[in-house]
């Protein structure tokens, strides 16, 4: 059973994070792109492709979200079932993905949304998002080193 729970996690952390990662990581260049392009410019509607393409990329990373709280589910789950709950590599594995999450729901995503909402996005809102996207996805790659390495484990890694 604890290879099942392991395997799931493992795959919507892949199959959640990822897309979210990209998605975000993608998300400022359109944003962007969609005011410096001017609508009846000669560049052949350039800016309601990139409006149509920033906006897919918000609800990527907004139904992503929902489906990424399969990942604390299936590990808490595994670490249960692993019997290492109290682990301190844990523990700081999910203080991490907490505040992962906590950035991906209150600074990312409202972000966003005001750049699709906004007449012209500032170049201080896209700084914004580029770097707390850059954080999320360094909050990750930390907690996947943790994952992979746990310090203080028994198993020899």
């Amino acid at each position: 059973m604890t290879k099942l729970l392991l395997s799931v996690h493992v795959l919507a952390a892949i199959l959640a994070i990822g897309p979210i990662a990209v998605a975000a990581s993608l998300f400022p260049r359109y944003a962007r792109a969609v005011r410096l392009v001017p609508a009846s410019g000669g560049a052949g509607g350039e800016e309601p492709k990139a409006a149509g393409v920033a906006a897919v990329l918000h609800r990527i990373c907004r139904g992503y979200a929902v489906f990424g709280l399969a990942v604390p589910v299936f590990g808490f789950a595994t670490g249960a079932a692993l019997g290492v709950l109290t682990d301190v590599w844990l523990i700081a594995s999910v203080v991490l993905t907490a505040v992962a999450a906590a950035l991906l729901v209150f600074v990312i995503l409202p972000g966003q949304r005001e750049a699709l909402t906004a007449n012209e996005v500032s170049s201080s809102l896209s700084a914004r998002l580029s770097g707390m996207t850059g954080v999320f996805n360094l909050l990750w790659a930390v907690v996947v080193v943790l994952m992979i390495v746990r310090p203080g484990s028994t198993t020899g890694v």
